[in-house]
């Protein structure tokens, strides 16, 4: 089963689009997942600017790059976020921020998000991945004591502000891939069945694998593509290590990626604590035929080193495919004899 291998572009989007193009193509990636920040994507000027999209197809294919995803998570974030300010305006076009009114950032971003499915149609792209934000992230924490009543009423803020958001979705033949991720309204396992749950099992809604986002929650990644095999719409390959010791705990103390200090943290692909040929073996079972993203986040190697280390290893992993055919043909006959 042969999968193109992508590099996600949103650790990149200090660098031009076209740098970005030319060193995946020099270092022999398939294509891209493609940031909708920086320069890389730019929706509003994808459905506003004649030649734009163009422009972006004749730039892969002057690399020999495909593009496969484009991605909306620093926009998908402002959509269901309960608490709404400054961490936003860092990360939001200023056109979304606008006067930083929260439910008015919520309903441009929802309104952005659903122009994304438009233009990753016009790109002919079938799958946008990306956050969510919650309404109900910050009382994880479970005190002050939270009744059921009040997460209920979270799940369904977030399916009454994404079920216009998907009727977009469907409407031009796009599907949402959401990332189960910390702060998101899916986050570990029950949180995802539950947000299925919120929309109806839509197909327009499904899910981004990261496995990277379940090291330091103790998740049986394989077990999650099994359960979750219909709604695995696009895989992300990030490694994550454990770094308990008696005083570093899982949620990190406000400390920055890379210090020694945090209980976890992303590391090179390969390099952590990921499952990686069991998770490729069950993507091997459930058929997942799809791309494997490399996203880059490791904050004590050098990304020009990384990111090609990164796919020489992914390359690996993508051998791992039984001769199906061939081992049923030998059973069958021993069987026979």
């Amino acid at each position: 089963m042969t999968r193109p291998i992508t590099l996600f572009t949103g650790q990149w989007a200090d660098l031009p689009f076209e740098e970005v193009c030319r060193l995946a193509s020099e270092w022999g990636y398939d294509g891209l997942e493609i940031a909708c920040w920086g320069d890389h994507f730019e929706v509003d000027r994808a459905l506003k600017e004649p030649g734009y999209v163009a422009g972006r197809k004749e730039l892969l294919a002057k690399h020999g790059l495909e593009v496969y995803a484009i991605s909306t998570h620093l926009v998908g974030q402002a959509v269901c976020d309960a608490i709404i300010d400054g961490r936003h305006q860092d990360i939001l076009p200023a056109r979304i921020w606008g006067d930083g009114d929260a439910e008015g950032v919520r309903t441009r971003a929802a309104a952005e998000l659903a122009d994304t499915a438009r233009a990753a149609a016009e790109l002919g792209v079938q799958t946008v991945i990306g956050f969510t934000g919650s309404p109900i992230w910050h009382l994880l924490a479970m005190f002050p004591p939270v009744s059921a009543d009040v997460v209920e009423a979270g799940y369904a803020e977030f399916a009454r502000r994404f079920h216009p958001i998907l009727d977009v979705f469907d409407s031009v033949g796009v599907r949402f891939a959401h990332e189960v991720h910390p702060s998101e309204i899916a986050y570990d396992y029950w949180s995802t069945v539950r947000a299925l749950e919120a929309v109806d099992h839509r197909p327009a809604f499904g899910l981004n694998f990261d496995p990277s986002h379940f090291v330091w929650q103790d998740l049986d990644a394989p077990g999650f593509l099994y359960d979750f095999r219909e709604r695995i719409y696009h895989v992300d390959c990030k490694d994550a290590v454990r770094r308990l010791n008696g005083r570093n705990g899982r949620l990190g103390s406000h400390l920055p990626w890379g210090d020694p200090r945090r209980g976890w943290d992303f590391v090179s692909t390969g390099h952590g604590d990921v499952p990686w040929e069991a998770v490729f073996r069950m993507l091997n079972s459930i058929g997942y035929a799809g791309p494997i993203s490399v996203e880059w986040e490791d904050a004590g190697m050098d990304r020009l080193v990384g990111a090609p280390e990164a796919l020489a290893f992914v390359r690996g992993l993508a051998a791992i495919e039984p001769p199906r055919a061939s081992f049923d043909a030998a059973f069958s006959q021993g069987a026979s004899g």
